[in-house]
């Protein structure tokens, strides 16, 4: 196919078009579609770590946690999602770079603010100019995480403290007196039951979740959305795969990717509660 596609200008028809759906940018349109579940997949865990912490901070025996989880949930609630997606990634940069810039070059002394620049020493550049361009973009990935995990933890921590207020008394009070310890009653009788009432959130959560994937691209991820963008425009005679304005074709395809998307994530979730709800029927 390589020595057929060489030389776009002399196809035509069904080649023209499987010449051009296989060119090196269209492999990394492909690619980036694994990029949106990949990020999916890893962000879960981290925002369900950030939202049970936030949950049991606010519900904890000590004031300042309890101030300290009302901080976190309040504060995210209260600002743009936006103004988080790119104040986080800039700030653990910077961070990042600060602490390295400290260990690293001990010997070079003076502030690493200069006026508007942001000043370190080579060696504390993260990654290093020398790494590889996957290095670059695990490093951009990774903090692309820890935005959304920040992000959505918040509103899960949210989710999760109703989910925990909605379990019966009467069931932990029964516990309490048989003799569970607060450990147990916390394994055995609450986290079980709380998932029922948490699901429904949960839920809409992962639906704004996966709508807030194309975030990526404020963050200087080649994602979906970029690549839609990039390949969709018009091209003049001056490219190999000269064409008019497909964005429509390339952004209906992102459409109907988000709807399956969404489809199958909601019949994940109806089996989930289906089976957190076993022996509940009044919360089914």
């Amino acid at each position: 196919m390589i020595g057929d596609c060489s030389d776009p200008a002399a196809l035509e028809g069904a080649a023209w078009m499987l010449c051009y759906l296989t060119t090196p940018k269209h492999m990394n349109f492909y690619w980036s579609f694994l990029t949106v579940l990949g990020l999916l997949a890893v962000t879960v865990p981290f925002i369900m770590a950030f939202g049970l912490a936030g949950a049991f901070a606010k519900r904890a025996r000590l004031a300042p946690v309890r101030w300290l989880g009302a901080l976190y949930t309040t504060m995210v609630r209260g600002v743009p999602d936006i103004v988080f997606f790119l104040f986080v990634p800039i700030a653990l940069d910077q961070g990042i770079e600060y602490l390295r810039h400290r260990v690293l070059c001990p010997d070079m002394v003076g502030p690493v603010w200069v006026g508007n620049d942001f000043v370190v020493c080579p060696a504390a550049k993260a990654p290093l100019s020398t790494a590889s361009a996957f290095v670059h973009d695990l490093y951009g990935f990774a903090l692309a995480v820890v935005a959304y995990a920040i992000v959505f933890g918040a509103f899960a921590a949210n989710v999760i403290d109703g989910a925990l207020r909605a379990v019966p008394k009467g069931q932990v009070e029964a516990a309490e007196a048989v003799g569970m310890s607060p450990g147990q009653i916390r394994r055995r009788i609450v986290l079980p039951q709380m998932w029922v009432y948490a699901l429904p959130g949960l839920s809409n959560l992962w639906m704004i979740l996966v709508k807030a994937t194309p975030l990526l691209f404020l963050l200087g991820i080649e994602d979906i959305v970029y690549w839609a963008r990039e390949l969709g425009g018009m091209k003049t005679q001056a490219f190999d795969y000269p064409h008019p304005d497909w964005r429509l074709w390339y952004f209906g395809a992102l459409m109907i990717f988000y709807l399956l998307l969404t489809w199958v994530s909601q019949i994940g979730f109806e089996r989930l509660t289906a089976r957190a709800s076993r022996g509940m029927a009044g919360a089914r």
